[in-house]
């Protein structure tokens, strides 16, 4: 069955279940137990003949003969019993419930959908065509769904190719999502370096480390990981559940992360006349540059603070991060002069699932204390003018980043030629702009020179609808700030 095929088939019943008000988020929950399942009794049979993470009176075999109210008892009993075991597999399944109320629906779902498919035959990249594929079901079928949180694999894939992580080096992602920063330096390593066994346990066991916030994001990176070979079922997760910018948790060789959009950290509270409302959560860390509630800003001042000295970094980060003054200017002079900024990859528009993201990846090199700036000079590829895609008809592939990952040279990136989009900008020159703004562009763009260059219809039109919504988010940001002034 190809990925289109499967997708729909998942969406389909998807629909089905959503009659009996289970939400697109209940359901990718329990697929996600259930293709673990799946998988878990998959991977005890060749080729791979690995023991299964899972208890024999928990086995898929055992569930598939389980129907009727029989079915509903047992499976509940399963979720709760694995949800109490130590390890990844109780994280996997901590505090899961069984949404599917009715068992005929439930016995379909596991008979009909999951049994059919042999899911450890599909590679990598047709699994994730389907997970990507029902994310962006949903990131059209309900506003601001799930899908704004997640890269384009085709961009995870060419940031873990410029990087080059290595056998020794530890690897987190602290806004890791379902793990595709961590699954993408797995392969990269393990294709690219063909580990010995010592570095085999090491990639297993140690090497990748991530943060997730939201319980049932952080749930399907460990299955994820797990089911690629990564940690051990009853060993510590390599997945924390908590808020990564609380404190410093770790220090890494290797960073790479793109944290969630959204400018401002804030909590909902209930007010004196009893009405909820939101307030501005701002991050008070005596190792950050400066003090703010821009959760973007934020990430930034944590990314640097958790590398090891000489350690890397690649950062997706909005615009705003770019030209922003107060403590954005603080934090953009900071890292200028603390770590080796060298180059800045402008994202083009119509990538993400979240509408009206501009975004960039940003990397940089920790070092340590000196009295002159680490930063010589920032290559800047503009990937963005004149360049337009789409998540339906032209989506981002791997391919339209060949060129960038070509001049950013990752075997001698000292060693780089400027190109049309690829320009350098010298410390001095960075510092004589206002404010330090590293939002720059040298390209004409070609639509506003010539009218038969123009974009389709279409293009401009959810490209001015996606300005006045970004637009009308910071007006209300805004006017909720002078309300509580």
């Amino acid at each position: 069955m190809s990925p289109t095929e499967i997708i729909s088939k998942l969406w389909n019943y998807c629909n089905v279940l959503r009659d009996d008000g289970l939400s697109y988020g209940d359901y990718v929950e329990q697929l996600t137990f259930l293709l673990f399942l799946k998988m878990a009794d998959e991977q005890t049979k060749p080729p791979f003949s690995r023991p299964s993470p899972v208890p024999a009176k928990f086995s898929w075999p055992v569930l598939l003969k389980k129907d009727g109210d029989d079915l509903e008892n047992y499976y509940r009993h399963l979720l709760e019993s694995l949800g109490k075991m130590d390890g990844m597999l109780g994280m996997i399944f901590r505090k899961s419930q069984n949404r599917i109320q009715d068992p005929a629906k439930l016995r379909r779902l596991i008979v009909d959908l999951i049994d059919k498919e042999v899911w450890s035959s599909l590679d990598i990249d047709v699994k994730g065509d389907a997970y990507e594929g029902l994310l962006q079901k949903n990131a059209e079928d309900v506003k601001g769904g799930a899908g704004q949180y997640f890269t384009p694999r085709a961009l995870i894939t060419a940031m873990v190719d410029v990087m080059r992580p290595g056998t020794k080096e530890v690897i987190c992602d602290p806004a890791c999502g379902t793990g595709g920063f961590l699954l993408a330096a797995h392969t990269y390593i393990r294709e690219h370096h063909k580990p010995d066994k010592t570095q085999l346990t090491h990639l297993k066991s140690a090497a990748l480390r991530g943060v997730e916030l939201v319980d049932s994001v952080a749930r399907l990176c460990c299955m994820n990981m797990l089911l690629h070979g990564i940690g051990s079922e009853t060993g510590d997760p390599p997945i924390l559940v908590k808020d990564a910018l609380a404190d410093r948790h770790g220090e890494y060789d290797i960073v790479l992360t793109n944290p969630p959009f959204g400018k401002k950290s804030s909590v909902t509270i209930v007010n004196g006349d009893g009405e909820t409302q939101k307030e501005s959560l701002t991050i008070h860390r005596s190792d950050f540059w400066a003090t703010t509630s821009n959760k973007q800003l934020n990430f930034l001042q944590h990314v640097f603070s958790i590398l090891k000295q000489h350690g890397r970094a690649a950062i997706v980060v909005p615009d705003n991060v770019l030209f922003e003054g107060g403590a954005g200017e603080t934090v953009r002079r900071e890292i200028l002069k603390q770590a080796d900024v060298h180059t800045l990859l402008r994202l083009p528009t119509g990538i993400f699932y979240a509408q009206g993201v501009k975004a960039n990846v940003l990397f940089f090199d920790r070092k340590p204390a000196s009295e002159t700036p680490w930063t010589k000079e920032l290559w800047i590829y503009d990937l963005r003018t004149n360049i337009h895609f789409t998540l339906k008809e032209n989506p981002l592939k791997r391919s339209d980043l060949d060129e960038f990952v070509k001049c950013y040279n990752p075997k001698n990136r000292h060693e780089r030629k400027e190109s049309e989009r690829f320009k350098r900008f010298g410390y001095d020159e960075l510092m004589k702009r206002d404010k330090a703004n590293l939002d720059i562009f040298w390209l004409k763009d070609e639509s506003l020179e010539d009218a038969d260059n123009l974009p389709a219809p279409e293009v401009i039109a959810q490209e001015i609808v996606e300005d006045l919504q970004t637009a009308l988010e910071q007006f209300a940001e805004i006017a909720e700030d002078m309300k509580r002034k």
